[in-house]
């Protein structure tokens, strides 16, 4: 199934179909478990069937109610229509809304609290202020008017006590960012919580970061595409979905880059959902200035810093994974000497405080010019390579590596090899 959500083209159908699809397949709900719905401008919902396997839903199975009451499909709608109709009546703002059971969400729902968003910097925005559903039968009409007295109090993300969360979205691509923001931040305080310590920005911190806006770089007079620049919009296109198919990236967070020649490169664009990228979204940036009438990632000046800077670099992913998020969130060195594969990838990875997110000083540049990764506290991940999937292979080991340390943590104390046996391996693999 074509992985690009458009809601203004896309049948309801063929929206819920893939969303369903792609929350099954990313872990975040079971076999039966979850349900989404779209409310068309006829007043119709179309919403997912009751008790069919979410992991081969298909466009054909999901079911309209319609605004008279009559159901067309082959199947019982979701048990919990209730709530979606309450919801609706209720936010004629909304007109998507998910519900489902993810891990992460449902641990907070169980020991009864609300995820503080401010551990990513972009989450707060995405998610706005949280509400709280107490719990009431699944399915009831009572458990549908108490979510619905909560989206009165214009939530767009709730918890439901004992059971899971709930979110909506001025469109279905909308709900979905927010419901994948909304895990991502719960999973890293989980795991940053099993390292040992959580940091939280300040709402003035992340003011201040939604403030420091970068001048926008001025625009070509002409643009050209030769067949080697359109190589690598593709190559960036594919490694993009892939590191969202793989949990390494989500929809509100990610900026790839790729050198074309000497100082010109290619970047991904700003505010638009990282699952829905294609071709003509990416931006060239060419003798320092981007093409007509597109908007670069807000990292680009970064970008242009780290290629002008280093030559050995042709390839940037600035993304935010939820194993190395959470030593940026407990403010942790990320010690990959315990692990001698994984050193000889990344070496050392540096930390860095959240203000070096949007710092305009070359420390960045210069720490990449020795050393691949480098992680800024509550902020990102960002690798470095020549070859883009060379890039992506690193940061495939550094998740791997930091879940593996995640996991160790309750075990005791990370142990990691010492100076002499990190130069060994110094002298047989880097010389």
């Amino acid at each position: 199934m074509n992985e690009i959500l458009n809601c203004r083209l896309m049948h309801p159908r063929d929206q819920i179909a893939l969303i369903i699809s792609r929350i099954y397949r990313r872990g975040m709900t079971t076999t039966s478990g979850g349900n989404i719905s779209v409310i068309d401008e006829y007043g119709d919902i179309w919403i997912t069937p009751s008790g069919i396997d979410k992991g081969t839903l298909t466009p054909a199975d999901i079911n309209c109610v319609k605004k008279d009451g009559t159901i067309i499909g082959k199947h019982k709608p979701s048990s919990e229509f209730p709530f979606h109709q309450a919801i609706y009546k209720n936010r004629p703002d909304l007109k998507a809304i998910i519900h489902a059971h993810p891990p992460a969400l449902v641990s907070f729902s169980i020991v009864r609290q609300i995820p503080n968003t401010n551990v990513i910097s972009q989450a707060k925005n995405v998610c706005g202020s949280i509400g709280y559903a107490d719990y009431a039968l699944p399915g009831s009409v009572e458990l549908g008017e108490k979510i619905a007295e909560e989206f009165k109090k214009d939530y767009k993300a709730i918890i439901m006590e004992n059971h899971g969360t709930v979110l909506g979205g001025s469109d279905l691509s909308d709900a979905y960012e927010r419901f994948e923001t909304f895990e991502f931040c719960s999973r890293a305080i989980l795991f940053s919580k099993s390292l040992g310590n959580t940091n939280y920005l300040t709402d003035a911190q992340i003011n201040e970061f939604e403030a420091h806006l970068p001048d926008l770089l001025p625009e070509q007079e002409t643009v050209t595409y030769p067949p080697d620049e359109k190589e690598k919009r593709a190559e960036i296109c594919n490694i993009v979905s892939r590191a969202c198919r793989q949990g390494l990236m989500i929809s509100s967070y990610g900026t790839v880059s790729v050198r074309w020649k000497d100082n010109d490169f290619l970047i991904t664009p700003k505010n638009l959902s990282r699952w829905d990228i294609q071709l003509d979204d990416i931006v060239q940036i060419k003798d320092g200035k981007r093409e007509t009438g597109k908007i670069p990632s807000r990292s680009v000046h970064l970008h242009q810093q780290i290629y002008e800077q280093n030559p050995h670099i042709n390839s940037i992913i600035i993304t935010q994974s939820p194993y190395l998020m959470a030593f940026g969130i407990a403010q942790m060195k990320f010690d990959v000497r315990t692990i001698p594969e994984s050193w000889i990838f990344l070496q050392d990875v540096p930390l860095l405080p959240f203000e070096k997110a949007f710092s305009n000083d070359e420390v960045i540049p210069d720490l990449l010019a020795s050393t691949p990764a480098v992680i800024i506290q509550n902020d990102s991940v960002i690798v470095t390579g020549d070859k883009l999937l060379q890039t992506f292979d690193k940061l495939e080991v550094a998740e791997f590596s930091a879940k593996s340390l995640v996991l160790a943590a309750p075990l005791g104390e990370l142990v990691p090899i010492n100076d002499d046996q990190v130069e060994d391996l110094r002298k047989r693999f880097l010389s």
